[in-house]
């Protein structure tokens, strides 16, 4: 933090007599300092000698100077952090902070730059005042400030009461005039539609939404997002923008603007920060137009690593060994939205070998995969899910992925392939493991070829986690426990956590989320069950003998870990009795 050697030898010194540092450590970190330049505390972090906390407090107490955490943004005034340009927050690692009496707070890193303080007094024409915060702090804190949703959100409300006005009304009321613009894609291109719509998928983006819907009311219109599978309200445009909002959104998805009867589908690629982000657009007639529904595709949000998924150990490695199987079916089940995709797309990079020849046909292809073969079906051309695998069973496939089984012919194709030794992989739509069984056999699947060629049946579901920067310990009640499942005797000791809110979870205590699992291995109990036609829930039963628990079970196990809450886990999973 200090840019002279000199100082730093003697800030070097301090730090050794308040045993914070050997000597041996500091000649140590003296010498990369000489060689690779830079500050001592960077140096000192960079060799892992100190943590950024014990750096900041350090200088702190060296220069006799105030220290802050920006751990809670709430605190911070975000009217004078962004009298402070971007480029210089970032130049010199830098924050306003808020405003005392005639002067504004400056958390800084380094508080001998000169320069840096010189530049922002200049900037503000006010007088400063220097405190010391952590550099990753104010790195993070930077990115909040200047590219949080709450900026996008406010340049929306801003375009739309601009764009707003004037004769919203009679505007709204000229509906035929309206349509006609759109028609001619005149109002679709004009320059405050396509900036409500920038704004927008930024914010959306920004915000890590996975599905953006807009829906015309009415009277007016409405727009979502889902962020960790719940929706939010966003922004509407102005009324006399709403329906060029849409029709540009057609133009983009390069879908037929004049068509809106019948529902259409597209699709668009975005560049933002450096990546590429695939948009997929789906339309349908409603009573009021037509609703989009956006789905935000961001490969670089999504990790692809089976290691990281969450599985607790065990069933991580009864998944890895049925994936080492040379043959048999896989299937992962749930709802929409539930993760199956990424899990598979896991299991594909586990498994992933120039020596294997791995294929996949999709409805649609979400993300492409290096060195795997993927199909897109095509329905209007008639190459659907069962056509695509009588084909590929000619390509000397080794792993087969099945986007998802739908109907009697794709389940027989893919038991047929197994058979032939072949490993598929497949999703389902059930709500666990047991049923999917149950279901199975309701399409007339036989029950000697389904017990003889499934391996694994995981069910999953997501739910969200707890913000790690607001978690703090809470109490649960005991109608609440014997809902889970839990004796609230054995839980006397036991801390439970849930978020208070704060600004970066935007106040809802959750941020991210995570998958819970059922497990369902087909061994040769199982199998007999199968072929014997035994109930879904002489299934269920037998699973839980087994130690194998349901969605629930694994839902308590991250809320005992402090991971979610209570709350989360009812509303994602659901209460069975094994009894029946």
């Amino acid at each position: 933090m200090i840019s002279s050697l000199k100082v730093s030898l003697r800030f070097g010194e301090w730090l050794v007599d308040k045993g914070l540092l050997s000597h041996r450590k500091l000649t140590e970190a003296l010498s990369e300092q000489q060689a690779t330049g830079g500050r001592l505390g960077e140096v000192l972090r960079k060799l892992n000698m100190l943590d950024d906390e014990q750096v900041t407090q350090a200088l702190a107490q060296y220069l006799s100077m105030e220290s802050t955490q920006l751990d809670d943004v709430s605190k911070i005034d975000m009217r004078i952090a962004r009298l402070v340009p971007e480029s210089i927050a970032k130049r010199f690692c830098l924050i306003a902070v808020r405003e005392i009496d005639d002067s504004i707070v400056i958390a800084i890193a380094d508080p001998l730059n000169i320069v840096a303080m010189d530049t922002v007094r200049m900037n503000l024409k006010r007088e400063i005042k220097a405190v010391i915060a952590s550099e990753k702090e104010i790195r993070q804190t930077i990115e909040i400030i200047y590219h949080g949703s709450d900026v996008e959100e406010q340049r929306l409300r801003d375009l739309v009461e601009f764009e707003g006005d004037e004769d919203d009304e009679i505007a709204f009321e000229s509906d035929d005039l309206a349509l006609e613009d759109v028609k001619s894609e005149e109002a679709a291109s004009k320059a405050p539609v396509i900036r409500f719509v920038d704004l927008l998928l930024r914010q959306a983006i920004k915000s890590r939404a996975s599905d953006i819907h807009i829906e015309p009311q009415e009277k007016t219109m409405s727009i979502r997002m889902r962020v960790d599978g719940i929706l939010h309200e966003m922004v509407p445009p102005a009324r006399k923008m709403q329906a060029a909002v849409i029709a540009r959104i057609k133009i983009l998805s390069d879908m037929d603007i004049a068509e809106r009867r019948l529902p259409q589908d597209g699709r668009f690629k975005i560049r933002t920060q450096g990546r590429a982000i695939d948009m997929r657009v789906s339309v349908i007639p409603i009573i009021y137009g037509e609703k989009v529904v956006i789905r935000i595709l961001d490969a670089s949000a999504v990790n692809h690593d089976l290691d990281m998924l969450g599985f607790e150990p065990k069933l991580l490695q009864l998944l890895k060994t049925s994936l080492s199987q040379p043959h048999g079916i896989i299937i992962v089940t749930g709802p929409t939205g539930s993760g199956k995709s990424t899990t598979l797309y896991s299991a594909l990079n586990y498994l992933k070998d120039p020596a294997k020849n791995i294929t996949t046909v999709e409805d649609p292809v979400e993300y492409r995969l290096k060195g795997i073969n993927q199909i897109q079906v095509k329905p209007e051309i008639k190459l659907d899910f069962a056509i695509c695998l009588r084909a590929i069973l000619r390509q000397d496939p080794d792993i087969i992925l099945i986007g998802e089984i739908r109907d009697k012919e794709t389940m027989e194709i893919a038991m047929k392939a197994s058979l032939t030794g072949h490993l598929v992989l497949s999703t389902f739509h059930t709500n666990d493991a047991p049923s999917t069984i149950s279901r199975l056999l309701f399409m007339d699947a036989e029950p000697y070829l389904l017990a003889s060629t499934l391996n694994l049946i995981v069910a999953q579901r997501l739910v969200r986690k707890i913000c790690e920067r607001c978690r703090e310990p809470v109490s649960l009640n005991h109608e609440l426990l014997m809902q889970l499942k839990i004796d609230p005797e054995k839980m006397k000791d036991k801390s439970f956590y849930h978020g208070k809110g704060c600004k970066y979870c935007s106040s809802t205590g959750y941020l991210g989320r995570l998958p819970v699992f059922e497990f369902l291995p087909v061994d040769s109990q199982m199998q007999e069950s199968i072929v014997a036609r035994e109930t879904e829930a002489q299934i269920r039963t037998m699973a839980r003998q087994k130690g194998y628990g349901s969605l629930m079970d694994s839902g308590v196990v991250k809320m005992k870990e402090g991971l979610t809450t209570a709350e989360e886990v009812l509303r994602v999973t659901f209460i069975e009795d094994v009894n029946i």
